[in-house]
């Protein structure tokens, strides 16, 4: 790794880390836009371009431009300039992307086969398992910049330290995965790592206000405000599957009554689907709940398919509940769009129809008219993706 990188220190170091910055942030740029963009003079600039170049981080895109008058050169991200490992924990599994440094995917894999738990000895299992697959790939480790890993709940990516898989107090957790894994490791929510993968490389066009909620056995959701991700003062912001919604005496997993979780989230799906299969319902599944075996969530979501009146009715449920909560947000926020992504986007339209009716009931029309609502486009490969893009922008100081 460039010494650059890790080192705030100097002008000259920051103005290089600014023009990766704007490469990610605005795509590929001539000495004169970049000279804008900086506020710097031309001879700096191109100094400084030469450096990047030296290195490896920049390249020389040749000249490009409309017809007519001179054309400049053209100079944008380097994509052998190293790799970016994304992991992404759920609660049932484990995914990883690797990208190179302009974000293209190199390697994806859904299932690390490993199971996580707040131990020493649980993480180290799963570092084994990540350098395991690595080592798989036409790659070289030594290459790699930065790992990224995505945690779910409460996350001090500041800290390093991750309230929801928690070790120890003296010792933070990305001081544990940088030793086991030899990398500079940077942890964050699984929600803001998805919103911000949306941002950089999926759905998100350039709005400067979007809101990402993960809709997966929980309910979580990453923020784009003013451009920027938000964190809030501690790092915990979007939370909002435990927002006080509902006076329903069903006890979250957090430990309060009535979250909005409680409704409108995978979990509450599966509760609704075995409560009614428990009360005599019908639907494909019901022999097998006859015979004492264990349903899962997929299941229920992939009766969907065979236009299961029960499933349907336990989707659209939670689709109603999540378009009102969201008719709310776009009230406060006046985001120019919302994406709906996680484990239970694939519904698709037995999700978006009743989260739509909500939203144009609860909403203030002249707040909702200008906010789009749109499926994830990186779908279940979101959070691995998003944890790459967020270790370069991290690693850059663009975070």
């Amino acid at each position: 790794m460039k010494d650059f990188l890790n080192n705030n220190d100097g002008r000259n170091n920051s103005l290089k880390k600014k023009i990766l910055g704007l490469c990610v942030t605005d795509g590929d740029f001539s000495i004169a836009g970049l000279s804008n963009g900086l506020n710097a003079s031309i001879p700096t600039v191109t100094k400084l371009l030469s450096e990047l170049m030296e290195e490896g981080f920049i390249e020389d895109l040749g000249k490009q431009g409309t017809s007519g008058g001179r054309k400049p050169n053209i100079y944008g991200l380097c994509a052998s300039a190293g790799y970016l490992v994304g992991v992404d924990i759920g609660t049932q599994d484990v995914s990883v992307a690797v990208t190179d440094f302009k974000g293209n995917v190199i390697a994806y894999r859904e299932n690390l086969n490993v199971t996580l738990e707040s131990t020493e000895a649980s993480f180290r299992k799963m570092c084994d398992a990540l350098l395991g697959y690595i080592s798989t790939l036409n790659i070289d480790r030594d290459r790699i910049l930065a790992y990224g890993i995505n945690l779910t709940g409460r996350v001090n990516c500041e800290t390093g330290f991750s309230f929801s898989y928690f070790i120890g107090e003296d010792r933070p957790l990305t001081a544990y995965l940088e030793e086991m894994l030899g990398k500079t490791v940077f942890i964050d929510n699984d929600s803001r790592a998805m919103a911000y993968g949306e941002y950089i490389c999926g759905v998100g066009n350039g709005e400067k206000n979007m809101l990402f909620i993960n809709l997966s056995w929980g309910l979580g959701m990453g923020m784009v405000l003013d451009g920027k991700l938000s964190y809030g003062k501690s790092g915990y912001s979007g939370e909002i599957g435990h927002f006080p919604y509902k006076d329903n005496d069903i006890m979250c997993r957090c430990g309060k009554i009535g979250c909005l979780e409680t409704v409108a989230s995978g979990s509450a799906i599966y509760r609704f689907f075995m409560d009614r299969l428990e009360s005599g319902r019908a639907s494909v599944l019901k022999p097998k709940f006859d015979r004492k075996e264990e349903i899962s969530l997929d299941e229920i979501v992939d009766a969907l398919k065979e236009e299961d009146v029960l499933a349907i009715e336990a989707v659209e449920a939670t689709g109603r509940e999540l378009g009102r909560a969201i008719a709310g947000l776009i009230n406060i926020f006046n985001p120019e769009l919302v994406v709906i992504g996680g484990r239970l986007a694939v519904a698709k339209d037995y999700l978006m129809l009743p989260i739509m009716g909500a939203i144009n009931k609860y909403s203030l029309i002249v707040v909702s008219k200008d906010t789009a609502v749109k499926f994830s486009k990186l779908g279940t490969e979101g959070g691995a993706l998003g944890a790459c893009m967020l270790s370069r922008s991290k690693l850059i100081g663009l975070i």
